[in-house]
């Protein structure tokens, strides 16, 4: 098994301190709610209590799946080469949110199942042309798995080394919302019954397929260790979104997890390494059905609820600016007793 970063639990020693500088401020006690929470969450994950979060970059992590061959989806595996194209050239709705928040946008080609050319925003990490079918076999080899992880924390440490102190994560690839509800039925655990949405858009003929070829995958293997259940059902945008939640923590970098593919990813990393958890910030309530029990599953609270299921992390660039609120909470607000004595 190849070596992970090593991820520090978050030093809780100044909590009380930073909190009590929220409490100080200059409004009722607890009047920003779950703001105030997140305040001092980013105090502790900056190990400081004035964090900055001015430069933050999505990166899309995109991989086709050999579910697709056994009519997982209602679109065929082409449409994720014809959606990179288009994040690339700024047209996606990420592309759009992105300028909306102030972010930047870069695709990373985990497992796309054609060759890209070179591009500015693209960065190549592929490790193969997509993922083998699940329905019939191992989706990836343990190496391959390895690969992806490691590729991943890899994007993430550059990401930091190139100043960026707070990253988005989406991804692209049709077939992943099967990939991501076999993930949580073993991981969560959790029902298939209950893991199983309609991803893309399914009509009831195509549900009751996707349905049955997860319910022909899921009996293939018992497996419940995360690494195994990543090689069996995994996908390698998945795998490489769940390294980079690793790299990321272990930079003490805060990433903003988008919807249920991205929470998958976020499972698997938490599965593998608790402590990651510390650094992960559940962007949204997706519509997808699944991700509310993959969030109970996890503990997590997201920021957002809007009724969003479309990937590409158009909900973490949402919840960006909640993020900076809450850092300006911090930074940015009088105190309570320098506005009673005129200190402004």
């Amino acid at each position: 098994m190849t070596s992970r970063p090593a991820i520090a639990p978050l030093d809780r020693t100044d909590e009380a301190a930073y909190r009590a500088l929220v409490d100080g401020k200059a409004k009722p006690l607890g009047a920003l709610g779950r703001i105030e929470d997140l305040a001092v969450r980013l105090a502790l994950i900056a190990g400081r209590p004035n964090p900055s979060y001015e430069r933050a970059l999505l990166l899309v992590f995109a991989g086709d799946h050999g579910l697709t061959e056994s009519g997982v989806s209602a679109y065929p595996s082409a449409v994720t080469t014809a959606m990179v194209a288009t994040l690339l050239a700024g047209r996606a709705s990420a592309n759009a949110f992105a300028r909306a928040v102030g972010a930047e946008v870069k695709v990373v080609d985990a497992g796309v199942a054609a060759d890209l050319a070179p591009h500015p925003l693209l960065i190549d990490a592929k490790v193969r042309k997509g993922t083998r079918n699940a329905a019939l076999g191992p989706a990836m080899t343990a190496q391959e798995v390895e690969s992806a992880l490691a590729r991943g924390a890899a994007v993430a440490r550059r990401a930091q080394d190139d100043g960026f102190d707070i990253l988005a994560l989406g991804e692209m690839g049709i077939g992943n919302s099967a990939s991501a509800a076999l993930l949580l039925h073993r991981l969560g655990p959790a029902p298939l019954a209950e893991s199983i949405g309609a991803g893309a858009g399914h009509d009831a003929e195509g549900m009751a397929r996707k349905r049955a070829v997860l319910e022909t995958a899921a009996a293939r293997t018992p497996v419940t260790d995360p690494l195994e259940v990543l090689a069996q059902f995994g996908g390698l945008e998945i795998a490489m979104i769940a390294g980079a939640i690793l790299g990321a923590a272990a930079a003490r970098l805060p990433v903003l997890v988008d919807g249920f593919i991205v929470s998958a990813a976020a499972l698997v990393a938490i599965r593998l390494d608790p402590a990651c958890a510390d650094y992960c910030i559940f962007a949204h309530r997706s519509a997808e059905r699944g991700h509310e029990v993959m969030l109970a599953a996890l503990g997590a609270e997201p920021l957002l609820d809007l009724s969003l299921r479309l990937g590409e992390g158009t909900g973490a660039l949402l919840a960006l600016p909640l993020v900076r609120a809450a850092a300006g909470l911090l930074t940015e607000v009088a105190s309570l007793d320098d506005v009673l004595a005129g200190r402004l």
